[in-house]
């Protein structure tokens, strides 16, 4: 039987960044018709429920039905040390990290964060994730089974260092080649499954490690690649000294063959002018993580600029150096940011980012972030007046961007309604 989900609705025909707001789609009583796990209609509720009448409705009232969120750039594995106090980039990955990214060498304790990581996520209306494992196959496997089981789309994949980490959390070239290729013929394409190439960044693989990494993409170019660039300003100068004969940091990536479509860096705070002519020209993804870089202090993303002048950019939350596993509390902090580099960014843009964005910066705009006809059923409900204070600014609003944007910048999980995966209601 097909289900009618009924209240507001919110689709996207293009992107608001570069295409002006009259892309985003609102509909004051408007409804999604559902068959077979995918949205098979979208439009105005009354038609809808004249045209299939036999349908299973569900009337959300006045809240706000959109596609689910899609976290482009995590670390599930850091699920338990979020919000860990004090220290930058390289301290914390050695303070907090890696310590903890020791323990999923046991299947077990990978299992329980797993578990523990997508019912966080999908409590705050997330549908997709595209997460970091640690070195541990057993982390890939606890990650893409737990996925799995929940019928979620998700990309992950194994995390590659050979170098500049304790020796419990390094590989080989060849065993980081090895274990990414068993785990990608194991999980990529099964049921809503993508295995993503994934050396974590450049000071922690060695250009041999690297060079590995590039080869098995180029075996493998229907999977992305994730790493990440230009963070903070003391992790490029150790680049730098690490890779003297780089032209700059993203060139040690393209040397190696990491560099492509499909390829998506994490963060691009501090991209010099080649770079970013480089990353347009070969069409990558730019992953903005806001409440990361605020919280360890790494810098300003440049989410305007970049899109105007063409880049795929998607939104994520980075836990666990994001403080947050709230899409609604990181298009919040995109928002801030964008203010303090002079662009104010419209509900709209935010929301695009956090849905069709995101999906097409994941190369999955085909199949996930939008409501239309085709997309896989990956719906987040979300009540506009969640909370008194939430509830007393919305009433005051005279369009669906002044009512919404108070959830934008006030909401929690209390303002997800209701998620539905794959079809079905969670």
């Amino acid at each position: 039987m097909a289900d009618l989900l009924i209240g507001q609705t919110l689709r996207f025909t293009g992107d608001p960044l570069t295409e002006g707001l009259a892309v985003a789609q609102h509909s004051s009583r408007g409804g999604v018709l559902i068959e077979g796990g995918r949205i098979a209609e979208v439009g105005e509720a009354d038609a809808l429920r004249a045209a299939y009448p036999a349908a299973q409705v569900t009337d959300y009232g006045a809240a706000l039905i959109s596609a689910g969120f899609i976290d482009a750039h995590a670390h599930y594995p850091q699920t338990a040390m979020i919000a860990s106090w004090g220290k930058r980039l390289i301290d914390w990955l050695n303070a907090y990290t890696f310590p903890e990214e020791m323990k999923f060498s046991d299947p077990a304790y990978a299992a329980a964060i797993a578990a523990r990581y997508f019912d966080l996520t999908q409590s705050y209306g997330t549908t997709t994730v595209c997460s970091y494992c640690t070195i541990h196959p057993e982390s890939v496997d606890a990650f893409f089974g737990e996925a799995q089981r929940r019928g979620v789309r998700a990309f992950a994949g194994k995390t590659c260092m050979d170098r500049n980490a304790p020796g419990a959390l390094t590989d080989t070239p060849q065993s980081a080649y090895d274990d990414s290729r068993a785990l990608l013929e194991k999980w990529h394409g099964r049921d809503r499954l993508s295995y993503v190439v994934t050396p974590r960044f450049s000071p922690t693989s060695t250009p041999d490690q690297l060079e590995a990494m590039g080869a098995l993409w180029r075996e493998h170019p229907e999977c992305l690649m994730q790493t990440h660039l230009s963070e903070q300003t003391d992790e490029i100068a150790w680049v730098k000294t690490l890779f003297p004969d780089a032209r700059d940091y993203l060139d040690t990536y393209e040397a190696h063959g990491l560099l492509g479509p499909g390829a998506a860096f994490g963060h691009a705070i501090y991209l010099e002018s080649r770079e970013i002519d480089r990353l347009r020209e070969v069409d990558a993804s730019l992953i903005h993580c806001p409440t990361s870089n605020t919280f360890i202090g790494s810098g300003l993303f440049d989410t305007g600029g970049l899109a105007a002048s063409g880049h795929r950019i998607g939104l994520a939350t980075d836990t666990g150096g994001g403080s947050s596993f709230s899409m609604l509390r990181t298009m919040a902090a995109a928002y801030e940011v964008a203010q303090l580099r002079g662009r104010a960014l419209h509900p709209a843009e935010l929301w695009w980012l956090a849905t069709a964005g995101s999906a097409r910066a994941l190369r999955a705009g085909d199949r996930i972030g939008n409501l239309a006809p085709g997309l896989e059923a990956d719906i987040a409900v979300i009540d506009l007046a969640s909370t008194p204070a939430i509830a007393q600014r919305s009433a005051r609003a005279t369009d669906i961007w002044e009512a919404l944007f108070p959830t934008i910048m006030m909401g929690d999980d209390r303002a997800v309604a209701a998620v539905w995966i794959g079809g079905r209601p969670i």
